[in-house]
Order: structure tokens, then sequence, then C-alpha cells
């Protein structure tokens, strides 16, 4: 057995030097440094609990590292919920109950407030800021750069997303690996993706289409993004 999605968006790249990310002040991150990294979010959320078909939530702006997180949940196993940043702790208090969370990642500046919802669950809560730092980068730091992939099938759920409720309270929805590659394979085709493209990614990954098309089609493609909405810097390259 194998885990079709890992494999086929992440782990095709392993030992690449070309790059998967440009940040704004021009800072490239290889696609094998990028695996490492993964693996070693992989490796600090086993340490803090979460096992294969858990769901890990995560409050977090769009960096390199939050990239890093959603790989590591598909690297192992693990089910991921992108949660809108602007959600209030009243708002998030639904979405974590409901989803059965086992383990909540958020921005250290939303820490003090979403602590009680955590605490009341039942649920263990660590932070990633939009600058690589945090308590789950610390964590990780510390870790292996290998990780042993975890076997699924492609009917398995990769990701839980809620709907926008707009007629009624958010429900919960569970697209398979086989769901996501799908989307990413057709996109890649039908707009000719190839490893020579450079793609401007302007929208957040806690949107379907930021995370499951934009970042999907160019680790399908072997290409590269440029992540122009990282801190410290006002200007593209």
């Amino acid at each position: 057995m194998a885990n079709p999605l890992y494999d086929t968006l992440f782990g095709v790249h392993a030992g690449k030097s070309t790059p998967f990310s440009i940040e704004p002040d021009r800072t490239v991150i290889a696609y094998s440094d990028f695996l490492g990294m993964a693996a070693q979010y992989a490796h600090a959320m086993t340490e803090l609990g979460v096992r294969p078909d858990d769901r890990v939530a995560a409050q977090i702006e769009k960096s390199p590292e939050a990239l890093a997180l959603y790989a590591a949940c598909v690297h192992a196993g693990v089910m991921f919920l992108p949660l809108n940043t602007g959600y209030t702790a009243a708002e998030l208090s639904y979405f974590v109950h409901n989803s059965g969370a086992s383990l909540m990642v958020a921005d250290a500046s939303k820490a003090q407030d979403i602590g009680p919802i955590a605490a009341r669950l039942g649920l263990r809560l660590t932070t990633l800021n939009a600058d690589g730092s945090g308590a789950l980068a610390d964590l990780a730091q510390s870790q292996a750069d290998t990780f042993e992939t975890v076997d699924r099938r492609g009917s398995d759920p990769a990701a839980l997303l809620y709907t926008s409720g707009t007629t009624g309270r958010s429900k919960g929805a569970m697209p398979s690996q086989d769901n996501l590659l799908s989307n990413t394979i057709a996109f890649c085709k039908y707009w000719q993706f190839t490893d020579r493209d450079l793609l401007l990614h302007a929208l957040p990954i806690f949107h379907t289409h930021g995370l499951f098309v934009a970042t999907h089609i160019t680790l399908n493609a072997g290409g590269s993004t440029i992540l122009p909405f990282c801190p410290n810097s006002t200007s593209m390259p």
C-alpha cells in the first residue's frame, strides 16, 4: 500500500534542489528542504500525540511553514482542517468541536483567546506564526528530516473542509485523496502547467483554491511558487 496524495505531489520531489517557494525577500526553499521541513512537522505532531486519522485544525497565516504543516498531515495520514484567519474564538469553538480535532495550531497572537476553548474541549494547542516561529516550529527543529509515510488509500479522506454556511450551519466535507488528485491533474492538463512555471500565490491557504488548487498544481507540475504575503516584506522580487 502507498499514500497516493503524498507520493504524487510531495514524495516525487525527494532530493530535488529546484525551488519550491520563493519569498519576497528572495529567500528560496528547495523541494528537498521543504520535504525535510514537512517531515520534521510530522514528527512534531506525532510527539504531541497526533495519530493517523486524527484531525488537525489550523488557523495560521500563509507561510512556507504553514504549507509544510499541511504536507506533514498528508505524510502522517492526518486530516487537515484549515480555518479562516478571520474567525473569532467563538466561531472557532464550533468548528473545532464539530470536527473532533485532536490538535489546534494557531498564531501565537490568538492563543490566549483560543486557550479556554482548547481546555474545554480537551485538545492540544500549539502555535505557528507567519514568520516561522512558534512552539510547534521549535519542537519541529529538533526532529529528524525524514519520516516514514503512513499508508493511505485513494478513498481515504485527506482533509476536512467546512461549507460557507450561507443557507444554514456550516457542514464538514471530507474530500478524499482521489478527489484532490483528480482535481489537480485536470487543472494541470487544461491550464498546461509545467515545471517551468512560476506561480504568484496571492490567495489565502485556508481557502480551497489557495491550498488545493494553487499549491497542488505547482507541486504536481514541479514548478515554483512566490508567496507574496509573507512577513517582514512589502515588495515582490
